[in-house]
């Protein structure tokens, strides 16, 4: 018994260690692939750089194989390290505490911004990305005003020359922008989960970074085209397809289409006609090609790393959710709400938070929709479900469809339904708080629900790690959303007694009904209407074909070692002798449409390996749906929801007419919370999440204030702020 014991500590210790070192390596690799981009702009680096280049014309790789390697291949390795690191990341034990600077890196720096609230890790990240711009531009411009060089084609003035050469530098600094575009919204390679980013968040970061890169686009494209207009050359420029050098009308194409994309993608279009932005959004095919056309390839490796990762993560995700499942079960909530249960695999695994994207083909064959998952995969092994809000033209289609359903009271028709992800933190972090603060809006209540259920779950595993309280506050227009708390009423009426101490305080804002208490309330309150699915028709669970993040990663280095054949087999056999001897001073058309092959081939033989690897999974490990649902066993879980008759402890409140005075409700929970480290989670509207960041903005100041005085005054509790979106 000993010596097992001794080996299980022995795996368990070298898990550890190979997790720190895979941390170490994601570390030392980003911190090189930054410090590359500072160095490019530099003497010392385009001076020595050459010298490589020169030597590497010698070999089979050519000057690909180096750009490839140095500027694109580091991100990828990045991504497939990171794969593995997320697939073992679990195994780690959680660990009680909160290192107060760390976490304080999550709160809000500036709440009203023109981007919005700012916490410590969006001012880091906006400070390399403005510092390396600023940086670029400097350090270019100035290298470019000492050897002013006139064409020979045109007859510049100085100030002519001059601007000319900023308006190029512009387009460098549109190319950084472009490099980084596509990082954030990765999904199954996403980096930024690493940084406990969810991917809602993290579009965020796409938005600013596509908004910069139309801007610097523009300055280059107007800058040059003034040039160009009062020297007469607009016409000579833009239709010359040079041989060698830049394709300027693929550039002015280019611009035009990213004016498109940009416009299509502003609020005011997004979210009124989804349509035109779904299909203009596009439209990036085009222009990357466009681009590569226009900047050449050189110039392409710069932004190669994004594009690939974001082929690659695409292919999984159209692999992963080819099959169609069906809705198993729904129920009607009022104020137009839905639920939504999908059967899936129970080996299928996510953590409270994640989010799935959901397509439903009898409204839109190409419409993916995210919503936030609201069961926990330990409570519900064989289902999941979501919660949805009529407020669109797409949601008010599918109310609209489940509610003549409904009304037919018949289990004959499925509704069938892709799924795609779930996508999330890769490990549940939130017990590491001393306790936890969840506060949602409305329809925001969907992620605190997965997350009361996961540590209610928890029992044994987490039990002696979870939040010794958890307090719930929810806002809501009317009484009638209330019943949004049914997965969770049995955990206010009849708390478990291995389950953290939970307080309720609900605000009910348009409603007066001060003769009711919460518990008649939520007795009254109807828990909606259920109508399950015949799923005998139907011979596939959601995750049963998900491929292993250990395969994904292999698959992505395998891709990207068949790009870089294909390229060497490319310089080697099908340049002309006079291209193999001499190295092309600018990148030509010729080496772009090579380049373009290789990237297909690669992605062609990834697409081949991911169907080999879902057909196998399928022909080995398909079972009959029907063989294994039990329709009433799946709803166990509801009834046991319903019979819950313990009376509501007095902490429990409501309050009628009233919203909550966020900073007033923390001040008052410092004698509650004394000493400890809070997980406050929010999720609503942004007025909310303004209000409570600017709350925990406050009480961070005041607890770094008390600790540095020694603790001669009671140590106060540090609130760490963690905002959940509903909505992209």
């Amino acid at each position: 018994m000993c010596g097992l014991t001794s080996k299980k500590l022995e795996e368990k210790m070298a898990k550890i260690m190979l997790l720190n070192l895979l941390r170490t390596l994601l570390i030392l690799i980003f911190a090189v692939w930054t410090i590359l981009w500072f160095l490019k702009p530099t003497k010392i680096w385009t001076k020595n750089w050459k010298k490589v280049e020169d030597s590497m014309q010698t070999t089979i790789f050519k000057y690909n194989g180096v750009y490839f390697v140095v500027y694109t291949f580091l991100i990828i390795l990045l991504a497939m390290i990171g794969l593995i690191y997320m697939y073992m990341q679990p195994m780690r034990s959680i660990k009680r505490g909160v290192r107060r600077c760390l976490a304080a890196l999550h709160n809000p720096i500036i709440v009203k911004t023109p981007f919005g609230m700012l916490t410590g890790i969006d001012v880091i990240a906006m400070f390399l990305i403005i510092t390396l711009l600023v940086w670029t531009f400097y350090a270019r411009i100035s290298n470019d005003f000492k050897k002013l060089v006139p064409a020979q084609h045109m007859k510049l003035n100085i100030w002519q020359l001059k601007l000319l050469r900023i308006s190029t530098r512009f387009g460098l600094l549109a190319e950084i922008c472009l490099g980084f575009l596509l990082f954030p919204i990765l999904r199954g390679l996403s980096i930024y989960r690493l940084l406990g980013i969810q991917f809602e968040a993290s579009v965020r970061y796409h938005i600013w970074l596509g908004t910069t890169l139309t801007f610097f686009a523009i300055l280059h494209g107007a800058g040059t085209l003034f040039i160009w207009g009062i020297n007469h050359q607009i016409q000579n420029q833009i239709w010359s397809w040079q041989k060698e050098g830049r394709i300027y009308l693929a550039g002015g194409i280019a611009l035009i289409t990213l004016l498109i994309i940009w416009i299509s993608s502003l609020p005011l279009v997004r979210r009124r006609k989804f349509d035109v932005f779904f299909y203009m959004h596009h439209l990036y095919v085009v222009f990357l090609v466009l681009f590569l056309f226009h900047a050449g390839d050189k110039h392409f490796y710069m932004v190669f790393a994004g594009v690939f990762l974001f082929a690659i993560d695409k292919l999984f995700r159209l692999i992963q959710s080819s099959p169609e499942t069906r809705i198993h079960s729904v129920r009607i909530f009022p104020s137009k709400i839905i639920e939504l249960t999908f059967p899936k695999d129970q080996r299928l695994n996510y953590t409270p938070t994640s989010i799935i994207f959901v397509k439903i083909p009898m409204i839109s064959k190409f419409h993916w929709h995210p919503f936030s998952i609201t069961s926990s995969c330990t409570v519900n092994d064989k289902t999941m479900s979501v919660m949805i809000k009529s407020e669109g033209c797409w949601t008010n289609s599918l109310y609209d469809i489940l509610c003549q359903e409904v009304e037919s009271n018949s289990q004959t028709k499925c509704v069938p339904v892709a799924i795609e992800g779930p996508y999330g933190p890769p490990s549940f972090d939130f017990v590491r708080y001393d306790n936890l603060l969840l506060i949602a809006g409305g329809i925001g209540i969907t992620p605190m629900l997965s997350i009361l259920q996961e540590l209610a779950s928890a029992k044994g595993d987490l039990s002696n790690r979870c939040p010794s309280e958890v307090q719930l506050i929810y806002v809501t227009k009317n009484s009638q959303d209330i019943s949004l708390l049914n997965p969770i009423s049995h955990l206010v009426l009849n708390q478990p007694s291995e389950f953290c101490h939970l307080k309720l305080k609900v605000f009910v804002t348009r409603e007066n009904m001060a003769n009711l208490s919460l518990k008649e309330l939520l007795s009254s309150v109807s828990a909606g209407r259920t109508i399950l699915f015949n799923m005998k028709n139907s011979n596939y669970s959601f995750g049963r074909e998900n491929i292993n993040p250990l395969w994904m990663g292999a698959i992505t280095g395998f891709s990207s070692a068949i790009f870089l054949l294909s390229l060497c087999f490319f310089n080697q056999f099908l340049f002309s002798p006079k291209m193999k001897s001499s190295k092309p001073r600018t990148p030509s058309s010729v080496v772009d449409i090579f380049l373009l092959c290789s990237f297909l081939i690669a992605v062609a033989c990834s697409t081949v390996i991911a169907m080999v690897l879902k057909w196998r999974n399928s022909k080995t490990e398909r079972e009959m749906l029907s063989t294994t649902w039990d329709n009433e066993g799946d709803l166990k879980l509801s009834a046991m929801e319903e019979a819950s008759t313990n009376t509501l402890e007095e902490q429990n409140e409501i309050h009628y007419g009233a919203r909550p005075i966020f900073k007033d409700l923390l001040r008052k929970m410092e004698s509650e919370f004394k000493g400890s480290n809070v997980g406050v989670v929010v999720c609503g509207p942004e007025s909310m999440k303004d209000s409570v960041a600017s709350a925990c903005q406050q009480k961070c100041r005041q607890a770094f204030n008390f600790d540095s005085k020694q603790q001669q005054q009671p140590q106060q509790p540090f609130f760490v702020f963690h905002s959940l979106n509903f909505s992209l």
